[in-house]
This record gives structure tokens, C-alpha cells and sequence, in this order.
């Protein structure tokens, strides 16, 4: 009896079909949670401890060097990041390719990225962000919480990230009694 290829193609899209109907139900991108803790090595071997970022904004990106859209966004990001790096600014771009450095350092040398990349190789951070694919960013605030998350690449460089950014990094003004 000959298998039909029919069977796996409709499992396909009906899974599919959950994850952007759950996506919908939850709005696409989710905030307002505490951001999971996590701990992970940069492209020179040194541990990155979330936790250890508490009292700056991070921008937390995770892609993956196959993954078209991320290549798009990461000229923006590289933008976004040499305007508010020295700031309370902290930016993590997580590397989701199961070979590591070998296939990462290369991505990030032919484009010129000087911001901080991280390694996943075992793809834990997906799941414990509910990520659905590739780029997603969530923005954390300095008491660490989620308060942004962008599903797909975006223009981080454009005015308008610019200014929420800004926004968020401006000094917080005492208050008048």
C-alpha cells in the first residue's frame, strides 16, 4: 500500500493554522510579564546573565543566520545599537543555529555587527519566550519586565524606534513634592 503524502501536508497546515490562530487570540506580540532568566555565552566564550542586565532597557532579539528577515533587520539593529550603546542600553542578539560559532561568526563578521551575540545552540530560549519564529524581539525594562514584543523583522533604525528608545532612556525626572 503506497503511504500518501496528504496525510503529513494537512497535519502541516493544521499546525500551522493553531499557532496563527493562537497568535491572534493573544494579540500576535505579548508584554507585560516578567522576562525569563537566562544564561548563555557570547562568540568570546563569556557568560551573559540576563538577570545581571536588571536596571537597563535590553533589546533581546533571537534569529537564526538562515533566516532572511533577521539578515534584513540587522543593519538597523547594528544602527540602533552604536546610537545608545554607553547608555543604560543593553542589546542581546541570540544566535538559534544548532552548529554555534562556527556557523555565527562568520553571519556577523560579513555584516559588520559589533553588538553583543549570544549563543543558543540548544534552542532553550524559544520556548521560554513563546517565540513562533524568526526574528522576535521582546524589550525589557529595567525592573525586568517584557513590555515590547515584535513578531518579524522590523526597521529599528527608523524614527520612530528611535524616539520610543530615547523615550525610555530619558532620565526619570524626581518627583515634585
Amino acid at each position: 500500500m503506497k503511504r500518501s503524502l496528504a496525510a503529513p501536508a494537512i497535519a502541516v497546515v493544521i499546525v500551522v493554522g493553531a499557532v496563527l490562530a493562537l497568535q491572534r487570540l493573544q494579540g500576535g506580540a505579548r508584554s507585560g510579564y516578567a522576562a525569563a532568566d537566562f544564561s548563555l555565552q557570547d562568540l568570546n566564550g563569556q557568560t551573559v546573565r540576563l538577570a545581571d542586565l536588571r536596571g537597563r532597557i535590553v533589546f533581546l532579539n533571537l534569529w537564526a543566520t538562515w533566516c532572511p528577515p533577521c539578515r534584513e533587520e540587522m543593519p538597523g539593529m547594528e544602527a540602533l545599537w552604536q546610537r545608545f550603546r554607553g547608555r543604560d542600553f543593553a542589546m542581546l542578539a541570540v544566535a538559534e543555529d544548532g552548529e554555534g560559532a562556527k556557523t555565527v561568526e562568520p553571519f556577523v563578521r560579513q555584516l559588520g555587527l559589533t553588538f553583543p551575540v549570544l549563543l543558543d545552540t540548544d534552542n532553550r530560549l524559544p520556548g521560554r519566550f513563546g517565540v513562533t519564529g524568526y526574528p522576535e524581539t521582546f524589550v525589557i525594562d529595567r525592573d525586568g519586565q517584557v513590555i515590547k514584543h515584535v513578531i518579524g523583522p522590523e526597521d529599528w533604525d527608523s524614527p520612530e524606534m528611535v524616539a520610543y528608545f530615547e523615550a525610555l532612556l530619558a532620565p526619570e525626572k524626581p518627583a515634585t513634592p
